[in-house]
């Protein structure tokens, strides 16, 4: 039988628009957030449960959208954590980027209860999370990724099964992570340089954006930079300090020098500790120009 009702736990910014997207695609989604503001952004689409355990419970698979490894692993195993309610039967898929340790700790704890597990990290921003046109990195065994297929294809246009031991998906969405928190941060260091020189910023952003120098992220984020759009958090750069710091442990683990994503870590760091977490990570810009608000 395949996938029909969906719990979900995690309605953030990027959670609520993958819900609403799952729930259009015809599945019965159940889902539970710690704020009621969350939960009431996605009625009546999506159902709202009282807690984890209630959305989690006899459904076919549970979606994990959370932000962080120990968050994934209060979710499934603290305090009224869902696994208690989990069958031999359930897929669980786990979206969120927490690192390859995260998910195999996970695994090792799941497989007394279930060993349906799918590692799905997702890239791509809260637009196309709404359209349903993620990127999904996809790991897991055969039959498992199967089964979840329909669930991956209403969430993601793109989401190829890239190795079938859960943390596959994590260890591609490291990659992914570093050359997306690099290219952010360059995409700061080199307009601000444009600015230092007296350029006019909004033509460097048209010019070069046209030529070789071109990328998704200056593209994207580099107008934010130049228009001084990073008030409305569409990423922000608490993602990128989180993200960055699995890169560099991930990395550390395998003895792989990464020091331009050591770098672009220590810029979001600074940023976090002028009190730009929760700007959008455009912000860096203006962090590597010295400019306040």
């Amino acid at each position: 039988m395949g996938i029909r009702t969906i719990g979900w736990v995690g309605l953030g910014a990027m959670g609520a628009p993958m819900a609403l997207a799952a729930a259009e695609a015809g599945f019965e989604v159940t889902a539970f957030d710690l704020s009621a503001e969350q939960m009431d952004s996605v009625a009546p689409a999506v159902a709202g449960a009282g807690s984890a355990q209630e959305a989690a419970q006899g459904k076919d698979l549970v979606g994990i959208m959370v932000a962080t490894g120990p968050q994934l692993d209060a979710v499934l195993f603290g305090e009224g954590g869902i696994a208690e309610v989990l069958s031999p039967d359930t897929v669980v898929m786990v979206m969120a980027t927490v690192g390859p340790d995260a998910i195999e700790k996970t695994r090792e704890q799941l497989a007394r209860i279930t060993t349906h597990l799918v590692d799905a990290p997702v890239s791509g921003g809260v637009v196309r999370a709404r359209k349903g046109d993620l990127l999904m990195m996809v790991s897991g065994a055969a039959e498992d990724t199967e089964k979840a297929r329909p669930v991956l294809d209403a969430l993601a246009s793109s989401a190829p099964v890239v190795g079938e031991v859960p943390g596959d998906g994590q260890r591609f969405k490291v990659v992914n992570q570093l050359l997306c928190g690099v290219h952010i941060a360059v995409a700061g260091e080199a307009l601000a340089l444009a600015d230092s020189m007296g350029l006019d910023v909004n033509q460097v952003y048209e010019v070069l954006g046209a030529g070789a120098a071109a990328s998704f992220m200056f593209g994207d984020r580099g107008r934010r930079m130049v228009d001084g759009d990073h008030d409305e958090a569409r990423s922000a750069l608490d993602i990128f300090v989180k993200d960055m710091g699995i890169v560099t442990q991930t990395a550390r683990g395998v003895a792989q020098e990464s020091p331009l994503a050591a770098a672009a870590e220590q810029i979001y760091l600074r940023g976090r500790r002028q009190g730009l977490g929760r700007k959008d990570d455009s912000v860096v810009f203006q962090l590597l120009r010295g400019k306040k608000d």
